[in-house]
């Protein structure tokens, strides 16, 4: 690599479920542009979230810290003024500290003022660390926030109206539990709000200046629920078939059938755009010195137990992929270390020539993926109000929730379907002592 600080092209969808992409050749899916990233770098199988719900997961991702440490308890809270982010880091050494899309760190809803980005999305964003960006509206809080005010609170819904299709969406909005969330959008294309934050995206990206490093962070909306779709995206996986559910008794086929369906159209979406945006990187002559990650806040649990969205410690929920193309990595690499999104802050950190952040949980990859160092965790966690979870690889371990502690082995229970606690004892107590952020 050269003495040049890195740029960091930061691709972060919202509720992104790890064994859902092109890498899993048992589903029809495609992920072209996911791939190529995966061959320049380092793809990692065993990868979590340090609390499966947004905003926590974002601001562990954002201070570094545990889930129990991050000021962030659930996504009634906004993330803590005073407490100290790597976008600030970056800022401090000389980036252009640039973000689009769900920004997720003010989600205090029991104040009215929080459903409010500024109309232009800048709203806070200087108080994080960016210099620039466009903090739009997530799907419900978006329509939320509009039918509260009677008129746009955000970027997005501005945009919207004033091509007069705002009314349309909040409509839609409410008619989604008809549909099981997923259905076909009346939105054009440019419209669909993935496709408008890209846009936003390849606006900053190009206009960046040459020789002052960058970060961006492009944080889509998509693939979380509803799982609605345009028309294009609809024709593109509608004679598709996936595997139903695991352990779901309470859905009809055709329903679970059309959301797997729709998930698909919009993982594959962000891949399309993935890869506009690496053009414009290419273009600027800067791919070969640019860190590109690709990571998720938390998974989607796709109508596996009944269950949709996140919140829970089942794979599906918890566990998020992570690839991270770098100058000096092994390319192609394909690891079962294990990682958490904190481990993402402290990298980056590392690249950046920057200090660690304090009491920062997170450990750097670089030299693992450099091959230098071993640098592998024993476990990781992950946690959310009323749960702990510790998980070594082989065994998770789950506490709370409303239920005794249960232990899965999912070298054989992948589902995580058979609690085996009560016949392994010593693996509950050696794990159990695993669960505090000292151990």
């Amino acid at each position: 690599m050269s003495d040049r600080k890195p740029n960091f092209l930061f691709l972060f969808p919202d509720q992104q479920r790890p064994d859902w992409l092109g890498f899993n050749t048992e589903l029809d899916i495609h992920t072209p542009t996911l791939e190529k990233i995966a061959a320049r770098g380092v793809r990692f199988t065993n990868a979590v979230t340090p609390s499966p719900l947004c905003a926590p997961a974002r601001a562990c991702l954002a201070s570094g810290l545990a889930y129990e440490r991050c000021g962030v308890p659930d996504n009634d809270c906004n993330y803590p003024l005073d407490l100290p982010t790597y976008y600030m880091s970056l800022r401090d050494a000389g980036y252009r500290v640039a973000g689009v899309g769900k920004f997720d760190l003010h989600k205090d809803t029991s104040d009215p003022a929080n459903l409010d980005w500024g109309l232009d999305g800048s709203r806070l964003l200087a108080e994080w660390g960016f210099t620039e960006g466009v903090d739009n509206e997530g799907k419900t809080d978006a329509s939320d926030a509009y039918r509260a005010a009677g008129r746009p609170k955000g970027p997005y819904f501005r945009f919207l109206a004033e091509r007069g299709l705002a009314d349309l969406l909040v409509e839609e909005h409410a008619k989604q539990r008809e549909y099981l969330g997923a259905y076909t959008t009346a939105l054009p294309d440019d419209a669909y709000c993935d496709n408008w934050l890209t846009e936003n995206g390849k606006k900053i990206l190009t206009g960046f200046p040459e020789g002052q490093p960058w970060h961006l962070v492009v944080n889509f909306t998509g693939p979380h629920g509803p799982m609605d779709v345009t028309e294009r995206m609809r024709k593109s996986v509608e004679n598709r078939v996936f595997p139903e559910p695991v352990a779901n008794t309470k859905h009809t086929k055709e329903d679970l059938l059309r959301n797997r369906q729709n998930y698909v159209a919009m993982i594959e979406n962000i891949d399309r755009l993935i890869g506009e945006l690496m053009e414009i990187v290419e273009e600027r002559g800067e791919l070969e010195n640019t860190v590109i990650i690709y990571s998720s806040d938390h998974g989607e649990m796709l109508g596996d137990f009944n269950r949709f969205g996140k919140k829970t410690w089942r794979y599906g929920s918890a566990h998020v992929p992570l690839i991270i193309a770098a100058p000096g990595v092994r390319a192609g690499t394909v690891t079962d270390a294990l990682t958490d999104l904190t481990d993402i802050t402290a990298t980056i950190l590392e690249y950046a020539g920057c200090a660690p952040l304090p009491e920062m949980s997170g450990r750097s990859l670089k030299g693992l993926m450099e091959g230098r160092t071993g640098g592998r965790r024993e476990v990781v966690r992950s946690a959310l109000d009323g749960w702990r979870m510790v998980y070594d690889g082989r065994y998770k371990l789950v506490v709370g929730d409303g239920e005794a502690s249960a232990l899965f082995d999912r070298s054989v229970d992948p589902h995580e379907e058979h609690d085996i606690g009560r016949d392994n004892p010593s693996v509950v107590r050696r794990l159990s002592s695993k669960l505090s952020l000292g151990s």
